[in-house]
């Protein structure tokens, strides 16, 4: 329910700013991506792998010592992680690392953690 004073009193639509605002909306398709990967955030775990990730390289048995969890709980959610591109893995020797797919990830989390803090 709206509470007086948060809707405008009267119906005025600026076409200029409308149609403007509209050539650059994002495609349906782009809007769910965005809106998937911000679910797959939405998970504290998930944003401490993150922030873990974005210190260091990491192996699954160092993310289960640091987050005090199971390395099957932790590997789980490495794998939504890995499948939404936010993680990616190297293997050396029979040891597999972990780190953040791109410089965009850190930014997004860097970025959501500056807004949480203000």
């Amino acid at each position: 329910m709206n509470k007086p004073g948060d809707v405008c009193e009267i119906r005025s639509v600026d076409k200029k700013k409308v149609r403007s605002v509209m050539k650059s909306m994002l495609a349906e398709d782009e809007a769910a991506s965005l809106s998937e990967t911000f679910s797959v955030l939405a998970d504290p775990t998930r944003i401490r792998i993150i922030h873990a990730l974005s210190c260091a390289e990491l192996c699954v048995c160092d993310i289960a010592g640091i987050l005090g969890m199971s390395m099957s709980a932790i590997s789980h959610q490495l794998r939504i992680l890995r499948n939404m591109r936010l993680v990616k893995f190297r293997k050396e020797a029979k040891m597999v690392y972990y780190s953040l797919d791109d410089d965009h990830i850190t930014t997004l989390f860097n970025e959501g953690l500056k807004h949480i803090r203000e």
